[in-house]
Formats: C-alpha cells, structure tokens, sequence
C-alpha cells in the first residue's frame, strides 16, 4: 500500500476541500494501520494526534451552528457565502436559549429562514452536518457553552469571541479539545476566514472589505495573528502585494489561547495551496517561542514573513498592558525585540519594522513566482451582493415609499412626543387626560375648559350599571374564564346604533337640523316621515319630570364655561318639543354630548367648518363613549374575576320557548 502512494492520497483527501464523511474515512483508514504507517510516513503522526495538523479546518461545504442570536454578523456571513458562489447557506441552525422557531435572514436576493433551537445538543442532532460552533456568548457562560458544544459529536472547531473568559475555564476548554482531537479559536477572536469559502461571523469586516481584500476568492497565503482588527488591516496589505489570502486566523488576544500561532503555521504548511505564510504577534507570553521551535526543528517548509508588534514598550519607563490581556511585556524573552530576534535566527523573514513589514511580504511573494512555486490566482469577478434597504435608502442609491403614515406621535427621538409636544412638557405641565385626549386626537391643544368637559364626559360615561348589553357580555364572557381582552372586547363589540352608539348620530343630525335653520317641528316630523328616530332624545327611565342627572351636570358645565352653546339650546327646543309627545322623549346623555361636542368645537375657534364636519363624520364623540365605557368593562371584568363568580348560565325561566 505504501507504494502505491496510498497514505500521500489518504492525507490529501484530509487535506484539501471534501465534504466530512470522506475526511472522517479517511482518518479511520490512517487510524486503522498507524502501527505500520507511521514510522514510514510522518504526516501520519501529524494526522492522528493533532487536529491542527491535518490542514485544513474548513471548506465551501462548511457549515456553522451559530450560539447567541447576532443578526449582523450572521447577515455577513450570508452575505459573504453569496459572494463565494457557495450554493448553500454556511448557518446551518442558531441556538439561542430558551427559544425556537426561525430567524429570517437573506441569502443573497433570495430570503431564507433559518431554524433556531434552544438547546445545542438539539441543534447538533437537527444539523449533523454543521462541524463549527460559532459562540457569541457572552464570557459569564462562553465556556459552559463552548464546553457543552466540544462535547458534540459532530463539533471539530469551537470559535470563542468574548473576551474575559477566566483562564481556568479556557485551560479546561483547551485540555478536552487537545484530548478531543478538536480546534477551538479564541477567546477574544473575531473568528477566521478562508477565503472564498466560510468565515466566522465579523471576521474581514464589511463586504466592501471584503471586496478590497480580493477575500471571495482563495490566494496563496495563510495568515495567523493574535489581533482581529490587526488581521483586516494585513488581509488589505496581503491583498496589495500578493494574490491575497488562502486562510486567516485571528487566536485572539488572551493569555492563553484555544490554539497557537504554531498551531496553525504548522497546519498551514500541510495545505497544499498555501505557499507562504505570514504571523503577526504581539509582546507578552511566549507562544511565539514554539513557531520558532518548529522552524529550528525544520518543521515548516515553506516561507515565513513574521512580525512581533510591540516594539515601542521600550520607550516607557514602566511596565506597559496593551489592548488584550496577553499584551504586556513581563520580561525580556517577552518584548517584541526579543520576539523578532529569535524569529529572524531561526529562519523567519522578519522586517525592520511594521513599516517595513508590506515589502518583506512583497519580496517573499515575488521570489516564490521566480521559483515558479507559485503561478498567482486568477481574478475574478465577484457577484453583487444586494444591499440592504435601509443603508442603501440612507446612503441616497434609492427611495421607498412609507406603509404607515402617522401624525399624531413621533417615537424616534429621545423621547416620545404627542402631537409635537415632548412627553416631559406633558408631565412637567400637568396636563391630563383631556389634554392628551386633545393632542392625540385632535393634533392640538385645547382650552382647559374644552379638556374639562372631555374629562367630564369620560367620567360620567364610564359605566352604567351591570345590566347593560356592553356590561352584561363582558360579565358573562369574564366568567367564563377568559382573560381582560376578551372581555373587554367581548362588551365593545355590543357598542353601536341601538347602545352607546348614538353619540355621532346625534351630533350629525341636530348640526344638519340647526344649520339648515330647521325648527324643532320641522326637524322631528321631518325625521319621523323618514322613519329614523331622533338620536339622543329618549330614555327607558327617566322622564320629563326626572331629567337625567348627567345631562343636568354638562348643560351647567356648558352654560358656565362654553363661549356658545346655540347647539345646545337648540336640542333643549327639540326637547321641549317632543316632550309634549311623551313624558320619556326626554334628552338622553348622547344628545347632551353630541350637541355639546358641537359647540365645544364650533365654540373654541380653533376649528374650520370642515374640519368639524370631518370629526363629526369620522366618529370621533362616539370614540369618546367608546373609551369612557372602557373604564367600566374592564372594572366589571376585575369584579367577576375577585368575586370568583362561576359560569354564567341563563335560567330558563327567563326564556319563552315557543314553536
């Protein structure tokens, strides 16, 4: 078998884009004869004992569960699948604790939905494809999550971005998956990418980045650094002088990270398509110290370009913590000089400075073409990807027109405002109900007695009584166990020409009888040929000698503050009128209303004729009923529930069974 270049095959399928049950074969199959491979062939070591080291952790098939709902950075990994040509989606499923269903998100033009578990192991069990767990946790539960997830079968590589994670939580993480044969990246990661494959989550940046980073497609180079904002800042200079990035890993910035830089300088040496490698790191810690033990042992046979950042430490006097936590210098083996040094003697190609960085990566590049070890990756052109509508409305490229208009409120400043008027003006003014009545409803505000009589209204109309039909069927439906809303609305629903209704009517006809200069005999015999009854005269109870107490309160209300009260007067007239009929065609607290509305509004001055013949049409005094009798519906709906009132069944007695 061994002349037959079968393990060189086996190790290459490994190797190179496959989908995972070949690469899972074909480790059973190195596994299965190790004994007798593995002296012969060192990449058999390499395969069987690391993870790391078999090359490459991803390819275009890759998918990713992703934990702790992000929407944008789940939106650019979408995007950046798109603009890869991947044919399926790399988020597989989202975990979100506590939480199923889906989450809508686009693939390109096409919008998808993307199934969300509350638990990993589920998830894992939905997707046994999905090998790479994204974890956006925050680090109060990143290694409980992280953990549960190198536990998962199908989980290779665990992907840790929160930064603060306690080290003993992430050396346990470490140990299991170095026990496990697993990867994990980070903590304190923006992720990876290989390009024109799959990233994880943030990893290069926006798509525009992206783009300018020639990140769609697979170059030459892997790129490893602790910094994830540093990695975007080399992907754009990788770009510029060399035919840009195979594979990028940012560790993450703690003191000990998943995975090492060596780690993945070693693994990038077993990847055919990476020809050259470039590490930036940082002082503090020693891991650089292990890449340069692996190019001593001539462990690495393909060109390194590296740079240790940091250098400047020197110049203050005391002891310097950068950005990320591993950044400080706790000695000299640890400065970026001491760094740079040893890398520079054991065979790395290590610039002068940062600077200089871009060139020596440039030269490295242009001298492997010379080689002819490298033939550069020919360009092509990337799809668009759509952009979304918001920031391309924001951005000018395009107009929508609105679905909602409204003018009464605003809700997208610091805060609220109703009709213009800020919500703290609202409270630090006193107003009340009336005045926000005024405001909401009438975009403007009204003279305190015009809010006085609305708050009058509202008290008068908030019940009448158990007995009702609006009372009676929130009572029975309240006792038949059904909640507030139901009841509520189950006693509005009753609300209309026959009860509570007669408001707008009221208002609608007495305005047409004054304004046409009808007398009260022309207005009620005109009605009664027309077979419509007057609203807002007649009442069950009362009678010409027991006026309606609510209609006695809003005439002296009226008579005492209102500047006119000709509609009113002229309702009185119609009353007296049809009183001389019968004693019970007296004015009910409908008509009271709504000629008192009448005034209200033609009384104010602030009001056109149109525009109260508008309100009148529209409805709004019958909104007044609606919302005073609101009060009452909802006090009797808390009344059968304290009460624990049973099932309401009518008796029989009270119905005439008749064929």
């Amino acid at each position: 078998m061994l002349r037959l270049g079968v393990v060189a095959k086996l190790c290459l399928v490994i190797q190179v884009d496959s989908n995972t049950k070949t690469k899972d074969k074909a480790r059973e199959l190195l596994k299965l004869h190790a004994r007798a491979w593995k002296n012969s062939y060192s990449c058999v070591s390499c395969v069987i004992d690391d993870a790391m080291a078999t090359g490459q952790l991803f390819s275009k098939t890759t998918q990713a569960l992703f934990y702790n709902y992000k929407q944008l950075p789940i939106q650019r990994m979408l995007d950046f699948d798109f603009l890869c040509g991947r044919e399926t989606p790399s988020v597989a499923g989202i975990i979100n604790p506590g939480g199923d269903g889906f989450q809508k998100l686009f693939f390109g033009q096409e919008e998808i939905a993307i199934p969300v578990h509350s638990a990993i192991n589920a998830a894992c069990a939905a997707h046994p494809t999905a090998d790479v767990f994204i974890n956006f946790a925050s680090f109060r539960s990143a290694a409980a999550s992280s953990l549960a997830a190198l536990k998962q079968p199908t989980i290779r590589v665990v992907a840790i971005i929160a930064e603060g994670v306690p080290e003993a939580d992430t050396k346990q993480l470490i140990a299991y998956a170095r026990a496990n044969n697993k990867v994990v990246i980070g903590p304190a990661t923006v992720g990876g990418i290989q390009a024109g494959a799959f990233k994880i989550g943030d990893t290069a940046g926006t798509i525009d980045n992206i783009i300018q980073c020639r990140l769609y497609r697979p170059g030459s180079v892997g790129f490893v650094s602790k910094s994830g904002g540093m990695s975007n800042e080399l992907y754009n200079t990788i770009a510029r002088v060399t035919d840009g990035i195979y594979e990028g890993i940012a560790i993450g910035g703690d003191v000990f990270p998943g995975s090492t830089l060596s780690d993945h300088i070693l693994r990038f040496n077993n990847i055919p398509q990476i020809k050259m490698m470039v590490v930036l790191g940082e002082l503090g810690g020693r891991d650089e110290y292990s890449l340069v033990e692996a190019l001593k042992q001539g462990k690495v046979n393909k060109p390194v370009v590296a740079w240790v950042s940091g250098t400047c430490a020197r110049l203050f006097k005391s002891e310097v913590q950068f950005g990320h936590a591993g950044a400080k210098s706790g000695g000299e083996l640890e400065s970026a000089q001491a760094k740079n040094q040893a890398l520079r003697d054991a065979g790395a190609v290590v610039p002068t400075s940062y600077e200089a960085f871009e060139i020596s990566i440039k030269e490295t590049f242009d001298k492997l073409i010379e080689e002819g070890k490298i033939t550069p990756v020919k360009e092509v052109k990337p799809p668009q990807v759509p952009e979304d509508l918001n920031s391309a409305i924001k951005s000018g490229k395009v107009r929508a027109p609105t679905h909602v208009i409204s003018t009464i409120s605003d809700d997208r400043g610091e805060e609220p405002c109703y009709a213009g008027v800020p919500m703290s003006s609202i409270v630090e003014q006193g107003y009340g109900v009336g005045d926000v009545i005024s405001l909401l409803w009438f975009k403007r505000s009204l003279p305190r007695y015009c809010t006085q009589f609305i708050e009058i209204c509202i008290m008068l109309c908030a019940d009448h009584g158990p007995c009702v039909s609006g009372a009676h069927n929130t009572i029975v439906t309240a006792r038949a166990g059904k909640d507030l809303v139901s009841s509520l609305v189950s006693g509005l629903l009753t609300i209309g020409p026959r009860f509570g209704g007669a408001v707008d009517d009221a208002a609608r006809y007495f305005k047409d009888a004054y304004d046409r200069s009808l007398t009260p005999y022309e207005f009620v015999e005109g009605m009664k040929k027309k077979g419509i009854r007057v609203p807002g005269i007649g009442h069950r109870i009362k009678r010409g000698d027991n006026r309606d107490k609510r209609v006695e309160l809003l005439q002296k209300f009226a008579r005492t503050h209102f500047p006119s009260t000709k509609y009113m007067e002229y309702a009185v007239e119609v009353e007296t009128y049809t009183l001389s009929k019968a004693n019970n065609l007296v004015m009910n607290v409908d008509g009271a209303i709504g000629t008192l509305f009448l005034d209200l509004l033609a009384g104010s001055g602030l009001f056109t004729k149109p525009e109260i013949d508008e309100i009148v049409e529209i409805g709004y005094l019958n909104g007044l009923f609606v919302l005073a009798r609101s009060i009452g519906l909802i006090g009797h709906t808390f009344d059968q529930k304290r009460l624990k009132q049973p099932l309401y069944r009518h008796p029989w007695e009270d119905v005439l069974y008749t064929k």
